[in-house]
């Protein structure tokens, strides 16, 4: 938990500064480009002010009305913020562009066009040409974004080592920790975004065709909505109660049938109750000859047991079989 905390916490910082700084850019270049990654970071920061909501909420301890605690409200902020990531960032910038895409010649708002705001003309605050600005603003920005997807793939990663998954293709869908999985992806999206950004100011600025970046500002919508559906559906599988793997059902099934006082595992099911906190129900037909003080012994070996196979297990209920 301390480990997205600290993620998420990097994100917020690097893409508020981004946002920032992308936002000045778009109001002197008035670049289509450049305004899709201001929305991208706008967006980017909100959302990791979700995830921070999510992360105090599901400390909450368990209450009479949540008897097994509060830790799917990490899922579902993640959810949201994969919404808001689609919504805002990806579609506001998809129509940007497609808008400054067809526009009828000349009536576009491209990199030629004064930027004016409160009666005040940016573009004359500035006395370098603005293509450079965009510059130095993107490459700060992929700078700052190296500085968060890196925390975040660190993070990423010691889960990968501990979970002994094949890699991040593996990880994305079997992590149930949402958070660290959205900001990792924002944050390689916003990567990405950046490069597209720059190549096609670039690529206009060379060629003097307004398409270049205008079309940039399209692929970064479809980027952003592309990934935002993504995470949608991997925060689906959480809220909707998914299970622990099929091997570590079998593990867990495995270590209960050794114990010696069990004669069979009736039934085993799991449920992810939070990022680190796994629910298992187990039905047990144990040894006729066992009392119950024993039984309640031969359950409390069990629990650590599957404690020890898998550490996110929290709760272990048993149901003793006839």
């Amino acid at each position: 938990m301390a480990g997205s905390r600290s993620v998420v916490i990097a994100a917020l910082f690097a893409n508020g500064a981004i946002a920032i700084m992308k936002g000045f850019a778009f109001l002197l270049t008035g670049s289509p480009s450049m305004l899709s990654e201001t929305y991208h970071s706008i967006s980017d920061t909100g959302n990791q002010v979700f995830l921070l909501l999510g992360i105090r909420f599901s400390k909450q301890a368990a209450s009479q009305s949540h008897p097994f605690g509060y830790g799917k409200a990490q899922f579902f902020y993640a959810f949201l913020v994969s919404v808001l990531l689609f919504g805002i960032a990806g579609w506001e910038s998809l129509k940007h562009g497609y808008g400054e895409l067809t526009a009828p010649a000349g009536a576009h708002a491209g990199q030629q066009a004064d930027v004016i705001l409160a009666g005040i003309n940016f573009t004359d605050l500035v006395p370098v040409e603005t293509f450079w600005v965009s510059v130095v603003v993107l490459l700060g920005a992929i700078a700052f974004e190296t500085y968060a997807f890196k925390k975040a793939w660190e993070e990423l990663a010691r889960q990968i080592e501990r979970y002994e998954w094949s890699g991040i293709r593996e990880a994305f869908s079997r992590t149930a920790d949402v958070t660290t999985l959205t900001a990792f992806t924002e944050d390689a999206i916003a990567l990405g975004g950046a490069v597209i950004a720059l190549v096609g100011i670039t690529l206009t600025r060379i060629t003097g065709i307004q398409a270049f970046d205008q079309i940039s500002a399209i692929l970064i919508g479809i980027l952003l909505m592309g990934f935002a559906l993504a995470l949608a559906w991997q925060n689906k599988r959480l809220l909707l109660g998914e299970s622990l793997p099929k091997e570590v059902e079998d593990e867990f099934r495995t270590a209960i049938n050794e114990n010696t006082g069990v004669r069979h595992v009736d039934g085993l099911r799991s449920m992810f109750v939070g990022p680190t906190d796994v629910l298992v129900t187990a039905d047990v037909s144990f040894n006729s000859s066992l009392d119950t003080s024993e039984i309640d012994e031969v359950i409390g070996v069990i629990e650590t047991d599957l404690s020890a196979i898998d550490s996110r297990v929290e709760m272990v209920y048993m149901e003793p079989q006839a």
